[in-house]
């Protein structure tokens, strides 16, 4: 008898107790509804979001130190590297840019804040100093002197990653410059160090429904789901938006790849639930990492190009500033002309750049817009402080499809992406490994041979029936 089909209940069951997304995508609907009907308790649940994040930022500075020291070491090129990074950085500038024009494009079209008629003296601005903690961005030369470590230990311990990378990139040139022969242990050892991470990479994910419960239950229990219908106009249009240039940038890794991004986001489809829950694009940067290297992408160039791109690719916080800028000049009655719009580019060039890991960024940038203007008063930004938080979505989904799509543009003109086999892990051909195994260890799916068909009978068989002194003679 054929084996019996399992029950609904029981395959509900198996696929929480085996799906990543599955667990993630309940306990997003689950912190919903728990924000919804108990905001106060929802609001207490922060700690299990935070406490996540700290987990995965904990293993983020050594997992980056370690994929780029072995990528440089085994592509034994370092010349090579540095044209990966100058690659990158052109085209993260070309795409922020790009997500510039689309924003100040689109809002000037739909004009979202037109009608608001708001006094700017209504608005309480000190609420946005509580927002940003009284910090400011870097200056262009701050940006370039915290980019390199006072200490090598000083480094990991503050968990900046473009410090951190600059130290990866002078060990894995040392390796290169000593040869194997000298220092003979020491790429082994990081590369046992990185499968370490790797497997408590594994551990910390087990905990992400958690965090993503929280802190769903966090937003709507602070912000609750009213604040959707009050600014409808402008999330519908930063969402559209963004829309818009994710279709350009499938355009473009299909161009120069021949990859669907579509594709890719069914492949990290856990990954990009757990970043939308979350709201943090560094809470799933270990696992894309690792996703990528199955993809195809070679480790120097995901170990640069990728944690790069989380400080000088923010293609997403780059839609929402030009929208956010104009929306706010279109609230408070002020029409920005085409040249105060060139500088508006001009300054978010500039001042997005330096967001990463600053908190109220996007609140400190927008500040220093209208600053520069002249033109909108510096309380106007309060206007976004309730729909920032929901504005999360759409940027963790672009930044963080903008930088993988720069991996595999990238490592594609650089020869360091196996497309043949980019292409047959997104088309699910090949199985890849488990966190804690090598990518070379990815089985194949093999089509099952076809099972003989048992013949056809016309009717019923006779079997001849043995006595047993017939038996008893043929045995003698």
């Amino acid at each position: 008898m054929p084996p019996s089909e399992p029950s609904l209940p029981r395959r509900v069951a198996r696929m929480l107790r085996t799906s990543l997304f599955a667990q993630v995508a309940c306990a997003l609907v689950l912190g919903i509804v728990v924000g919804k009907l108990w905001p106060g308790f929802g609001a207490d649940l922060q700690p299990l979001g935070d406490g996540f994040i700290r987990l995965i930022k904990t293993i983020i500075s050594p997992l980056v130190f370690c994929v780029v020291v072995v990528g440089i070491a085994k592509a034994g090129d370092l010349k090579a590297f540095g044209r990966i990074g100058l690659k990158a950085l052109i085209w993260f500038e070309v795409a922020s840019t790009l997500a510039l024009l689309i924003g100040l494009l689109a809002a000037n079209v739909v004009q979202p804040g037109s009608g608001m008629n708001v006094d700017p003296s209504s608005l309480n601005a000190s609420a946005v100093d509580a927002k940003t903690d009284g910090g400011h961005l870097p200056s262009t030369t701050e940006f370039v002197l915290n980019a390199i470590p006072t200490s090598f230990i000083g480094a990991f311990a503050e968990n900046s990653l473009l410090q951190v990378l600059l130290l990866a990139c002078l060990v894995g040139a040392a390796l290169l410059h000593l040869g194997h022969t000298k220092v003979p242990q020491v790429l082994p050892a990081i590369e046992q160090a990185q499968e370490i991470i790797f497997a408590i990479v594994g551990f910390v994910m087990r905990l992400a429904p958690i965090a993503v419960f929280g802190a769903m239950a966090v937003l709507i229990g602070n912000y609750g789901l009213g604040v959707i219908e009050t600014y409808a106009k402008l999330i519908i249009l930063c969402y559209a938006a963004a829309a818009f240039f994710i279709a350009l940038l499938a355009v473009a890794l299909k161009v120069v790849t021949g990859l669907s991004l579509w594709k890719f986001l069914r492949y990290i489809r856990e990954e990009m639930l757990l970043a939308l829950g979350t709201a943090s694009t560094e809470s799933v940067l270990p696992r894309v990492m690792q996703k990528l290297r199955k993809a195809g992408a070679r480790d120097d160039a995901v170990g640069l190009v990728l944690p790069t791109g989380y400080s000088f690719n923010l293609d997403g916080a780059s839609l929402y500033l030009s929208i956010g800028t104009l929306f706010i000049a279109q609230a408070v009655g002020v029409d920005l002309s085409f040249g105060q719009q060139v500088t508006v580019i001009l300054v978010l060039m500039l001042t997005s750049k330096g967001m990463a890991g600053i908190p109220g960024s996007a609140f400190l940038a927008l500040s220093a817009t209208a600053s520069s203007l002249g033109a909108i008063p510096a309380g106007a930004v309060a206007l976004l402080l309730g729909v920032d938080r929901i504005m999360d979505s759409m940027r963790v989904v672009t930044n963080l499809l903008g930088n993988c799509v720069a991996v595999f543009a990238v490592s594609r003109w650089e020869g360091a992406l196996d497309r043949e086999r980019a292409k047959r892990v997104l088309d699910g051909e090949i199985v890849v490994a488990e966190e804690d195994e090598e990518p070379a260890k990815a089985e194949l799916k093999k089509p099952e041979a076809p099972k003989p068909e048992a013949p056809k009978s016309e009717g019923p068989v006779a079997v001849p029936v043995r006595t047993a002194k017939e038996t008893a003679s043929e045995a003698g």
